[in-house]
């Protein structure tokens, strides 16, 4: 594993201080070839010689501890996604209908923060914004200028502009 190619940089390192080590090399020596500090070295010999080869690798609960489990993260991506509670939605007679006037129309991360903290999620503002960008899920609305659902509308466009031609500079 000391040569290997394909092997993860940090297994490698680690594998070359056993193998130094092997050889007869001194801490300080390893260290300078390694390129670390000699406390480093004296580490992964002591796990090497205690655990073997599974000694090299990162011990679980490496790393900063997640505050919001999994399911917390996965109700505010359903939140996201979900329909606002005060945007107007048409129903099967043609009327708009809001199923909570006082909610908000669109999703913001402020609105969506308090919908969490709501729902008992404690989140912060910052938190809905990273979980919604690693999901790749958008809150921000999409405008839609080229559709209505107006029986009478006509679309803006080259055939609906004034008949009268645009206005030319005079040549210098």
């Amino acid at each position: 594993m000391a040569g290997a190619r394909h092997a993860p940089a940090d297994w490698i390192d680690r594998a070359r201080i056993v193998v130094l080590s092997w050889d007869g090399q001194k801490v300080a020596a390893i260290a300078a070839e390694v390129g670390c500090h000699e406390k480093r070295v004296r580490r992964w010999l002591h796990r090497f010689n205690a655990d073997g080869l599974d000694g090299l690798a990162d011990r679980p609960g490496c790393g900063r501890k997640s505050r919001i489990i999994e399911a917390e993260r996965s109700a505010v991506v359903a939140l996201a996604r979900s329909v606002p509670p005060g945007k107007p939605v048409r129903t099967p007679s043609g009327e708009l209908e809001a199923s909570g006037e006082a909610g908000p129309g669109e999703w913001t991360l402020d609105s969506l923060t308090l919908a969490a903290r709501q729902a008992g999620i404690a989140v912060a503002r910052s938190q809905v914004r990273r979980i919604l960008l690693a999901e790749g899920v958008r809150w921000r609305r999409t405008r839609t200028w080229t559709t209505s659902k107006d029986p009478e509308f006509a679309p803006k466009g080259p055939a609906s502009w004034s008949s009268t031609p645009a206005r030319r500079r005079a040549p210098r």
